[in-house]
């Protein structure tokens, strides 16, 4: 004679339900974003490509500047992720220190983009003419742009972290910024890898 055991789950009505796994809209929104933005940029750099390649196509130097802006959007990225390290700590000194760093080097950038658009000027490179000088300006005006609006993200971000309003329990504002701060900074490095390899 076999026995059967029946084993019944018993639910505590007092306890709440395992929250489903989901993303936070506005993260959700922030990525939605950064798709779009990536083919946008995918697509420029597509036609570019494809524009080169048909000839009458215009060389000249790289403005040397834009090595400095490499450098100095890598080190954004770096005072980025500390500023995200210190919020995570509730470290709010450094945290501050760490954003506002943030915040000047991103307008280093624009201080070196704008020099880098003079360099071409000066060696006879328009918007207008040739179309390798177009798409260069497309490229990097387009960047720049983005840069600014992450700029103003960095801005505001400050202003919350003075007011106390990011710490270890209100991160989503952090965490949205530095996410977007770390893709502009990745997307500047492709393309001025990409316009040095293709110039």
């Amino acid at each position: 004679m076999s026995t059967h055991l029946s084993y019944v789950k018993i639910i505590d009505p007092n306890k709440e339900p395992d929250a489903p796994l989901s993303m936070h809209p506005q993260k959700f929104a922030l990525w939605l974003f950064i798709v779009s933005v990536v083919m946008i940029f995918a697509a420029l750099t597509s036609a570019y490509i494809v524009r080169q390649a048909e000839g009458d196509w215009l060389v000249f130097n790289m403005p040397s500047i834009f090595w400095f802006n490499t450098l100095v959007v890598a080190l954004s990225s770096v005072s980025m992720h500390f500023a995200y390290i210190y919020a995570k700590k509730d470290n709010q000194n450094k945290l501050k220190f760490a954003t506002a760093i943030t915040a000047v080097l991103g307008f280093a950038f624009i201080y070196g983009q704008v020099k880098g658009w003079g360099d071409l000027v000066d060696q006879g490179v328009y918007f207008v003419g040739n179309p390798a000088g177009s798409f260069m300006y497309v490229l990097t005006g387009l960047h720049l742009v983005h840069l600014l609006s992450g700029i103003i993200f960095v801005i505001v971000l400050l202003a919350f972290v003075f007011y106390n309003k990011v710490n270890s329990n209100k991160m989503l504002n952090m965490e949205m910024c530095s996410t977007y701060w770390h893709f502009l900074s990745g997307l500047w490095i492709y393309l001025f890898l990409f316009l040095l390899l293709n110039n």
